[in-house]
């Protein structure tokens, strides 16, 4: 009896070693290998981006280089290397093509992370191996999400680099309105913004997989809602970061986000409609000969009769406190929905 109590207690501490939970490091390894293939191609699209902008990046630096630097300004010479510079205004300039880096990486590597698991019951298997469900969910998701937010915010320097020329020029040359630092088309393209809104389309697709279970309906999920996000916060929500400036000077730096203007006339806010209508009978009033307008400053035209422009804008002199709040908001919703996710996956029977 003494002989059999004394070999199990020996074979305790070898029991209890085997059942120790798997180090992480190991399902580090499991997850890379599982998933290799996606950021595989993740690096590869990121790659092609990077290569693409530095090459038209050296382009456009070396062009708005010369045209700077050219002196005579007014010259014929100078006229040709500034119209070259805005020549180079094409379908990278205006930020539609890195804008949909984000929402791929959600869609194609966030949403198939636990959706393709739980669609082909493999699931059953990996929580059999001594990790437990979620450790392998919070396994999975914050080490991908480490590697494509890292990725993204590299990517992130190089467009910074790629479109300054076209914000020191302040706006001398082409003129556009999405030129300035806190314009809807590149805000989050620049600063931390591209890496944090990466961050949170990859956390949108996982809780699209855990949620859905399927792995192309949660892709779609993940396109609709990252789409719904993004178009909230540049239409509605960036604009009220911080209480926008009122003006009525007639001009502003070219660097500056306009919001929105309207009229008064002596204090009363006036309607589009009346300031239309005053509008429509400047011409006889301002008429040179042959009845033909002399240079006419609409601005100054209305200040004259008693109307007043107020413009609502935000100073290009935001752009870092900005970027400091979208980033900030954008990483705690990412917390919360890979807290969300894990949670789920812990308490829904499956």
């Amino acid at each position: 009896m003494t002989a059999v109590t004394t070999l199990v207690a020996a074979a305790r501490p070898e029991q209890d070693a085997s059942l120790r939970p798997i180090p992480w490091r190991r399902m580090l390894w499991v997850t890379w290998r599982q998933h290799r293939s996606a950021l595989t191609g993740v690096g590869a699209l990121l790659g092609a981006l990077a290569v693409c902008f530095f090459i038209a990046g050296l382009q456009q630096h070396h062009a708005y280089a010369a045209a700077v630097s050219c002196h005579p300004a007014s010259s014929f010479a100078c006229g040709d290397l500034v119209s070259r510079f805005n020549g180079m205004y094409g379908f990278l300039a205006n930020g539609f093509l890195p804008q949909v880096v984000p929402v791929l990486i959600g869609a194609f590597v966030g949403a198939p992370v636990l959706a393709r698991e739980l669609e082909t019951g493999t699931y059953r298997f990996a929580w059999t191996q001594g990790f437990g469900r979620w450790r392998w969910t919070l396994s999975k998701l914050v080490g991908l999400a480490v590697v494509v937010a890292a990725a993204a915010g590299a990517i992130s320097i190089l467009l910074s680099w790629y479109y300054q020329p076209y914000f020191n020029s302040g706006n001398q040359f082409l003129g556009l309105s999405e030129w300035t630092p806190l314009g809807p088309p590149l805000f989050d393209l620049r600063g931390v913004s591209f890496a944090a809104w990466t961050l949170v389309a990859f956390a949108i697709g996982c809780l699209a997989g855990v949620l859905i279970r399927r792995v192309v309906p949660a892709i779609a999920a993940t396109l609709a809602a990252y789409a719904g996000l993004a178009l909230a916060a540049g239409g509605f929500l960036r604009q009220h970061y911080l209480t926008a400036l009122v003006t009525s000077k007639a001009s502003l730096s070219g660097s500056a986000w306009i919001i929105g203007q309207h009229w008064t006339e002596g204090g009363r806010p006036v309607s589009q409609s009346v300031i239309d209508q005053v509008l429509f009978r400047a011409p006889a009033s301002v008429a040179g000969k042959g009845g033909i307008p002399k240079s006419f400053n609409t601005v100054h035209y209305l200040a004259q009769r008693g109307y007043t422009q107020w413009t609502t804008y935000q100073p290009a002199s935001r752009f870092w406190p900005f970027q400091w709040i979208e980033g900030g908001w954008l990483l705690a919703l990412s917390v919360l929905l890979v807290a969300v996710t894990v949670w789920i996956v812990r308490r829904r029977a499956v």
